[in-house]
């Protein structure tokens, strides 16, 4: 039987009141914000410069919150003062620096001019000198599970995974690694990829721990670049983030061998932006093919599918290329569009 609700005048002024409350309260407190994923970068910065871009996108994503940033692979003090004096020129130094390993890497890098006077005792924030040791501590002291955004060789977390196992079951691992369908420079011959084959052993140490893991391998982060209006934007661009990546970029573009009538690209596009899409991964596969994948690491440095293995989430084709490409011009020159 159908019922009908009866109100006196108080009741019908409170109802409308409450309506109006609510349908004039802001967005943002009405819904409030995701919760930030907590992440830590370990990276080999200052070789190839796109570990640099993807260090300013990661300070550019609001999906993640940075607990912590590590130099892998070598040359310590050489990648931890980019990566210090990368935080403080994008006022960052909230976030701490944590020195890696000293392993067979040595001496500097295309971006040495760029932190040549730089003192990283002079780093405001807080500066970890065992970087493993923190990552371990970061990971092992979180209340929820922290993500490691991997965009080098990984010999840093093979030490931390012999050091302290558990950090695998309390972590994710986002890496820019392997080959699988489709090598360097868009070859249908899969190739062994340089984060893996720079140290074998110890990619396949943290190939195989428990952690759940997602990877980009060269069939979607070996196309990355940008060109035309999208570079010259950034290129210009007044941003600090992004002028500190077009200074570094300059520098190390400049240092790069090549052919005696061989053009500097800088003026007219950017390198391979690998190392950026580990860090979209960080937070969304939304433009992305994603496959579960069985992948094993081969003594010669291949990723190969491997019926057994351990399956990981792997990125093998873009559904969306162009709108990661604006994603990154967007993010990177945010400051041009508040003047």
């Amino acid at each position: 039987m159908k019922r009908t609700l009866h109100f006196t005048l108080p009741c019908l002024l409170l109802l409308a009141t409450t309506f109006s409350l609510a349908t004039s309260r802001p967005a943002a407190e009405a819904a409030p914000r995701a919760k930030k994923i907590p992440v830590i970068l370990d990276t080999d910065i200052g070789d190839d410069i796109d570990d640099t871009w993807a260090l300013g996108l990661l300070l550019r994503s609001p999906e993640l919150d940075v607990k912590l940033v590590v130099s892998d692979d070598g040359k310590p003090l050489y990648r931890s003062k980019l990566l210090a004096r990368f935080l403080e020129t994008a006022k960052r130094t909230d976030i701490p620096v944590g020195v890696g390993m000293e392993t067979h890497k040595k001496g500097e890098g295309g971006q040495a001019g760029w932190v040549r006077d730089y003192n990283l005792n002079r780093y405001p924030g807080k500066v970890y000198p065992d970087g493993v040791q923190a990552l371990i501590d970061t990971i092992m002291s979180s209340r929820e599970p922290i993500t490691v955004l991997a965009i080098g060789p990984v010999p840093n977390l093979a030490a931390a995974l012999q050091r302290e196992p558990r950090i695998a079951q309390r972590a994710r691992f986002v890496g820019m690694h392997g080959s699988v369908r489709v090598g360097y420079g868009g070859s249908k011959t899969p190739h062994a990829e340089y984060n893996v084959k720079q140290d074998v052993p110890a990619c396949q140490k943290v190939f195989v721990a428990p952690w759940e893991m997602t990877i980009t391998p060269l069939d979607t982060c070996g196309i990355i670049n940008l060109e035309g209006e999208r570079y010259q934007q950034l290129r210009t661009s007044k941003d600090p983030v992004a002028a500190a990546i077009v200074e570094n970029y300059r520098l190390w573009s400049a240092a790069q061998k090549r052919q005696p009538n061989q053009a500097d690209p800088f003026e007219t596009r950017s390198s391979i932006l690998f190392d950026t899409v580990a860090i979209y991964l960080g937070y969304t596969d939304e433009w992305l093919k994603m496959e579960r994948l069985p992948i094993t690491v081969t003594d010669a440095g291949m990723t190969a599918i491997q019926p057994g293995a351990k399956e990981m989430n792997v990125a093998t084709e873009w559904k969306n290329l162009d709108a990661f490409r604006d994603l990154l011009v967007e993010r990177l020159t945010r400051a041009d569009r508040k003047r």
